[in-house]
C-alpha cells in the first residue's frame, strides 16, 4: 500500500470539510471537494487531513440536545460520526484520517487504539503522559501532575469518574464500507470557555485542558506537525 498523503487544510470551515469526507468516501478516486482546494485522490492513497475549525459544536450521533446547555451564537452541526457533542475551535489541531481498513488490515478497535496512541506519542514529544481511561474515547491527563509516568490505578468512582484529570484530545470516527472519517482532535492553545457551555461527550463537569493550561507552550503548526507525523506512523498496515 502507498504510503498516506497528509494534506494542511489550514483554518477550514466545518461543514465544507465535513462534505468534502463524506464525499471522499464515498468515491475514492473522483474528485471530492474544490470546496476547501483539495486535489482528486487519482492514486486511491488514505489521506490524513490536518485543519483548525472555526468555533463549532458537532453532536455525534449518540449525541442528546440537553448536553447542549448555552451555545449562544456557537452553531451547532449535527454529525454522523459516533459519541456525542463536543467543540472545536481555534488552537485545537483536528486530524482527520480517511483509512480504507479492508486494505490496512486492521479492524475498527484497532484502529481506534492506533489514534489514541498517536495522541499519547505526541504528548510524550511535548513531556505530558497521556492516559486512556476504560469506556470513554479520547486521551486524558492529570491536571495535577501532567508529565507523571504513573499509570491510572484502582476502579473509576462512578460518582466522580475523571476525578483529577482532564481531557485533552477527543475522539469520533465514522466506519462507512470499511472507511474512516471524522478522526481526534488535540486542545494545544484554546478558549476553553466554549466546553463549559456544554458537557463534554456526553459527561456533565467533565474538565478539558489543553497544553498550554498544563504548562507546555507551543505552537499550533508544531503540535500538527508532530500528530501527523505520529498518526501516519501508527496507522500504516
Amino acid at each position: 500500500m502507498k504510503s498516506m498523503q497528509v494534506t494542511h487544510l489550514g483554518s477550514a470551515d466545518y461543514l465544507p470539510t465535513y462534505h468534502a469526507m463524506q464525499a471522499f468516501t464515498a468515491a475514492r478516486n473522483r474528485e471530492n471537494s474544490s470546496q476547501i482546494g483539495l486535489q482528486p485522490n487519482q492514486d486511491g492513497r488514505n489521506q490524513l487531513w490536518i485543519c483548525e475549525h472555526p468555533p463549532v459544536y458537532t453532536q455525534g450521533l449518540a449525541g442528546k440536545p440537553d448536553h447542549v446547555l448555552n451555545p449562544g451564537e456557537i452553531p451547532v452541526v449535527q454529525t454522523d460520526r459516533g459519541g456525542q457533542v463536543t467543540y472545536h475551535g481555534p488552537g485545537q489541531v483536528v486530524a482527520y484520517p480517511l483509512i480504507d481498513l479492508k486494505r490496512a488490515g486492521y479492524f475498527v478497535k484497532e484502529y481506534v487504539y492506533r489514534i489514541e496512541e498517536s495522541v499519547i506519542r505526541t504528548l510524550a514529544h511535548f513531556g505530558v503522559t497521556g492516559h486512556r481511561v476504560g469506556g470513554s474515547p479520547g486521551i486524558y491527563v492529570r491536571l495535577d501532575d501532567p508529565s507523571s509516568h504513573a499509570a491510572l490505578t484502582g476502579p473509576l468512582n462512578p460518582a466522580d469518574p475523571f476525578r483529577g484529570l482532564g481531557k485533552i484530545a477527543a475522539l469520533g470516527i465514522k466506519v462507512s464500507r470499511h472507511c474512516t472519517y471524522h478522526g481526534v482532535a488535540l486542545n494545544v492553545a484554546m478558549d476553553l470557555e466554549p466546553f463549559s457551555r456544554i458537557n463534554p461527550c456526553g459527561y456533565a463537569g467533565l474538565q478539558t485542558t489543553d497544553l498550554r493550561t498544563i504548562g507546555v507552550s507551543v505552537a499550533w503548526q508544531e503540535a500538527a506537525d508532530v500528530l501527523g507525523q505520529k498518526l501516519s506512523a501508527y496507522l500504516a498496515p
